[in-house]
């Protein structure tokens, strides 16, 4: 047991490390380079520590889960609208977990130092003939899933692709059926303005960063899974009706077409 604790407390130890190294460098792209609007992160203060699902939608490999844990981090210290001065990277949550495809996570040492804090690793493609092939989660990724939310809260991003309006994966409601955790869906704009793919690199400084933090979905967990998908599309507006709707998102769907 006692091996056990301590190997929980180095866990948390590196991932604070991590946290506040990465915080500290990516502070002032999202904070001060480019302008962050935060709405609903007081809904943060209302959710149990662990079984706490976030969906959104997906706009660049690396900045939008990075600016995702500033919020958390900044809202255990009671900011709700904005960062203010980082002080939260000295003691940063870390019951955190998010999703993303192991060969992204492979790409850099940097990546590979950013998976240390917290990266669900999922094979999520495969390539055959030069093409991308999409597949749903195999049960080894399902089962990382599963035992992050029994402990933490977890990211995903169900079009598991940064193209806009890109249809969902049946692997999140399969996730959302099995172990009926609280969803939370997050709608994000600006990012693919400010950053390049990666989300690494600026492409546009003095960019607004908008994240929008919703209200729980109430889900029948009974439901199937293409229903359970539809309403956590509609929740992150990815869906069809959105497609269209404002001209950042008729910007974003021309881009896709052209992709």
């Amino acid at each position: 047991m006692s091996k056990a604790i301590e190997r929980i407390k180095n866990l948390n130890l590196t991932r604070r490390i991590i946290y506040g190294v990465v915080g500290a460098v990516t502070y002032p792209g999202i904070a001060l380079i480019n302008k962050l609007n935060v709405t609903g992160a007081e809904k943060l203060k209302e959710l149990p520590d662990r079984n706490v699902l976030f969906v959104s939608n997906h706009q660049t490999y690396f900045a939008d889960v990075i600016t995702f844990l500033h919020i958390f981090f900044a809202a255990k210290w009671g900011k709700y609208k904005g960062l203010g001065v980082p002080y939260y990277l000295l003691n940063p949550i870390t019951r955190i977990y998010y999703v993303a495809a192991a060969e992204t996570m492979r790409d850099n040492w940097l990546t590979k130092l950013f998976a240390k804090a917290g990266a669900i690793t999922v094979k999520r493609t495969w390539r055959t003939e030069g093409k991308e092939t999409q597949r749903g989660l195999d049960p080894g990724d399902t089962r990382k899933i599963a035992r992050a939310l029994n402990t933490s809260w977890v990211i995903t991003f169900p079009q598991g692709t940064t193209k806009p309006f890109a249809p969902g994966r049946k692997g999140t409601a399969y996730i959302i059926k099995q172990n009926q955790p609280i969803v939370v869906p997050i709608v994000i704009s600006g990012f693919w303005r400010a950053f390049n793919k990666k989300g690494l690199k600026f492409k546009k400084k003095g960019t607004v960063l908008s994240v929008t933090i919703k209200d729980p979905l109430e889900i029948d967990y009974n439901a199937p899974v293409e229903e359970i998908l539809n309403q956590v599309m509609d929740a992150i507006e990815q869906s069809k009706q959105y497609m269209l709707k404002g001209r950042h998102h008729r910007i974003a769907s021309d881009k896709t077409v052209k992709s």
